[in-house]
């Protein structure tokens, strides 16, 4: 269990190169994580949201 200074971390998906994660940081605030190889990319709630809407136009196409 984390300390409670320390974010509450779950893995929403992975595969062999990707993973996604979000954690729930001790201020209240969720963050979303994407490790592509050797990039992460940080996302806060709302830039979550509208990404997971550019995936879902994506899909469409």
């Amino acid at each position: 269990m984390p300390a409670p200074d320390e974010p509450k971390t779950e893995t929403l998906a992975e595969t062999d190169s990707y993973l996604a994660w979000k954690a729930e940081e001790p201020d209240g605030e969720t963050t979303y994580h994407l490790e592509l190889n050797n990039v992460t990319l940080h996302f806060f709630q709302e830039e979550w949201d509208e990404f997971l809407q550019l995936v879902k136009m994506l899909m469409q196409k």
